[in-house]
């Protein structure tokens, strides 16, 4: 039975016994976890498990903040203070954390002998976002070398021309009625800006953009069935697309990043595995645009519910750059993100064992009070407002910040200086995910 599971996913697509297995063994058992620990009164477990809450979450955070330095989550210790999470995430006692070593030995026996996925992931080795140096070090470095501030800055022009473009292409429809500017907008200009960077074929985008928004799932704990199988030939998908884009580059390289990493060597000579090639450029590409979708769409519903500050923007249009950090600081894109103890620690006085779990409540620390004056306004003019940790901290703090933060400029920017009468047309549709909030549409109209 297991040579069969195993045997399933060699083609590249997961058979279903392999993934309902997987999904049993981890999210399955999860999910029976989290329901046990909210009816034992764990609110973090109803978090995770309530869309509702999920949507506004502040109360929960500002109550995690009563517990310092942690509150209890359903699996272990969670943090919502700045100060702390910044600590954690600095330290070198604290690593990226390997979700397989919170499921007990049995569990862990069953994943070794179903095998990893035959498939490159996000959330697994060897992406950036799962390992520590060396190997951090190494493919941070390698990538830096391609992806460097001058290329970015030089991407502000063609960004946009792309954010003009689809503009124009808006402005008829607008006319006509409500259109979903998540669809036909936040999506679409950090997705072009990368598809051109990377060199992904026009007519694969809308691919890329499917592979990306179902991937994204793979981040959360406790996925139902059909979101995980979903999720997973997604991934499935996208790594067949990649290793066949990478092939075609080696042989036919152009000027893209992606071109760049194939040809790319560190100091002693050596490139990344195919592997290690696949998991960066799906990190890359998922990561360049799947946040900045959410910074652009959150960023637009805020200013739809502050009009004073849409106002201010308007007569002062050399504040949007600090917009855009008070936006990621206010309605943060990527919500929380989990370490592990790395050596038995401490943190003011608290002992943390070796493999412990630790949470950052990044989306809480944004809107600490001990930081963030009156953390509940929203305000473009906020002095401090770069400060927040919405892109992590130390040695994972996102590598395309710098991207992003220019992306979400522009496109809001252009967005309501064109449109400057653009108002809700209907009930926007959140996101299905947790650990990355955003909008999956936002009618709109003009």
């Amino acid at each position: 039975m297991v040579a069969f599971l195993v045997d399933g996913a060699r083609s590249g697509v997961p058979s279903t016994p392999a993934l309902a297995v997987r999904w049993g063994l981890t999210h399955g058992l999860l999910r029976r976890a989290l329901a046990a620990r909210e009816r034992s009164g764990n609110r973090d477990a109803r978090l995770l498990r309530d869309p509702a809450l999920q949507a506004e979450p502040w109360e929960h955070y500002r109550e995690l903040r009563r517990h310092r330095p942690f509150a209890q989550g359903p699996m272990g210790r969670l943090t919502a203070h700045h100060d702390i999470t910044t600590r954690i995430l600095r330290s070198d006692d604290f690593g990226v954390a390997d979700r397989d070593q919170v499921f007990p030995a049995p569990v862990r026996l069953g994943m070794r002998l179903i095998g990893p996925r035959r498939y490159a992931s996000i959330d697994d080795a060897p992406s950036m976002l799962a390992v520590d140096p060396p190997d951090h070090a190494r493919y941070r470095r390698l990538v830096t070398r391609a992806f460097t501030a001058k290329a970015v800055a030089a991407l502000r022009t063609r960004t946009e021309e792309i954010t003009a473009e689809l503009l124009d292409g808006l402005e008829p429809d607008l006319r006509r009625g409500p259109v979903d500017l998540v669809e036909r907008f936040a999506a679409q200009v950090p997705l072009t800006v990368i598809a051109e960077m990377l060199g992904v074929p026009p007519e694969r985008r809308e691919d890329l953009l499917a592979w990306g928004d179902g991937g994204a799932a793979t981040l959360d704990l406790g996925l139902p069935w059909s979101r995980y199988a979903t999720a997973e030939r997604s991934l499935a998908a996208f790594d067949g697309w990649l290793r066949e884009h990478l092939r075609t580059l080696r042989s036919h390289p152009g000027e893209d990043l992606l071109s760049r990493l194939v040809q790319v060597a560190d100091d002693d000579g050596s490139g990344l595995s195919e592997q290690e090639l696949v998991a960066t450029s799906m990190l890359i590409l998922a990561a360049g645009f799947e946040t900045t979708v959410n910074l652009i769409g959150n960023g637009t519903q805020r200013l739809f519910e502050h009009p004073d500050q849409r106002a201010l923007l308007a007569e002062q249009p050399d504040l949007w750059s600090n917009a855009v950090d008070e936006v990621l600081r206010h309605d943060s894109p990527v919500q929380r993100t989990a370490r592990l103890a790395r050596r038995d620690t401490e943190v003011e006085g608290v002992a943390i064992r070796q493999g412990e779990i630790v949470v950052t409540v990044l989306g809480a620390a944004n809107r600490d009070p001990a930081v963030f004056t009156d953390p509940e306004r929203f305000d473009v003019t906020r002095s401090n407002a770069r400060d927040h940790v919405a892109f992590s901290s130390g040695i994972h703090y996102c590598l395309g910040a710098a991207l992003a933060r220019m992306e979400g400029e522009v496109a809001l920017r252009g967005l309501f200086s064109r449109f400057p009468d653009l108002a809700p047309a209907g009930t926007p549709v959140r996101r299905p995910t947790i650990i990355l909030r955003g909008w999956t549409s936002l009618p709109v109209h003009s």
